[in-house]
């Protein structure tokens, strides 16, 4: 496992009244919610990103109102054309 270090001033874990160890685990939680939003990375990735079991990440998908359902209008038409 690869550990990263982020210099971050003191006063920002005020913003979530969170310790350094819980704002950590916002951010990962966060970073991987947003980066699937912008369909980045699939739902699998996102979850381990995060630290998170599947089931918990489409949890906190709904707590950032992002819907697990990531499909466009484009690759809803691929998948049809593929079915016949």
């Amino acid at each position: 496992m690869t550990i990263l270090t982020i210099e971050l001033p003191d006063t920002v874990f005020s913003a979530l009244q969170a310790d350094p160890q819980e704002f950590s685990r916002q951010m990962r939680i966060a970073a991987a919610v947003k980066w699937y939003e912008m369909g980045k990375v699939s739902q699998d990735k996102a979850a381990e990103i995060s630290g998170l079991s599947r089931a918990e990440f489409i949890d906190a998908l709904s707590e950032a109102q992002v819907s697990p359902l990531q499909i466009t209008s484009g690759s809803l038409d691929e998948e049809l054309s593929d079915a016949d």
